[in-house]
């Protein structure tokens, strides 16, 4: 163990280890020679679970406009125009900017999932079922409907459209996510 990691161990109290499961509130005796921590001591990345999703793996996908920040200033400018739009009680400019925030926003993540770099089924599966959501929506009231029909009646629609939708995205995801950390072992 080098000293580093002898350093960021944090100490348990004397006599105690974790449990395999590092479940808070268990202890059983430590082998002799154990490291120790201290009750209430913080946790350190050693001592953490190797299965947690550390977020990004490797570099950040590069956009096919590098090194020019088109989707930040996108999302820049719509948040700009969506701020204008809702002081200036100006419903035109308030939706340009919330699609322009929308678009920037989504082809970053569209970029990073599909690259296998970041997670983003959730946001990518809740984007087209809240536009099915809102056609159906819009179909019932042009047929009649009222109140909370045009809310609960997408939902029998939403919920497996949604779930089919994440399912596809996070099985692309982990296809992609696998490839990316064998080629960055291979390097």
């Amino acid at each position: 163990m080098g000293a580093a990691q002898a350093g960021a161990a944090t100490p348990l109290a004397p006599g105690t280890a974790t449990s395999p499961s590092g479940a808070a509130g268990t202890s059983e005796p430590a082998p002799r020679g154990a490291p120790t921590r201290q009750r209430g001591a913080r946790r350190g990345p050693a001592d953490r679970g190797v299965d947690r999703d550390p977020g990004g793996v490797g570099q950040r996908p590069e956009a096919p406009w590098h090194p020019w920040p088109f989707s930040e200033l996108l999302i820049l400018v719509g948040a700009i125009g969506t701020i204008v739009g809702f002081a200036g009680g100006q419903p035109a400019t308030l939706f340009a900017g919330l699609a322009a925030v929308v678009i920037g926003t989504l082809e970053f993540t569209i970029r990073e999932h599909r690259s296998g770099y970041r997670s983003h089924s959730s946001l990518l599966a809740a984007v087209p079922t809240a536009l099915v959501h809102g056609g159906i929506a819009l179909g019932l009231f042009a047929l009649g409907a009222s109140g909370g029909v045009l809310v609960i009646a997408p939902l029998v629609i939403d919920v497996p459209l949604f779930w089919l939708l994440f399912r596809f995205l996070r099985s692309r995801f982990d296809d992609a996510r696998r490839e990316r950390v064998f080629a960055l072992r291979r390097r």
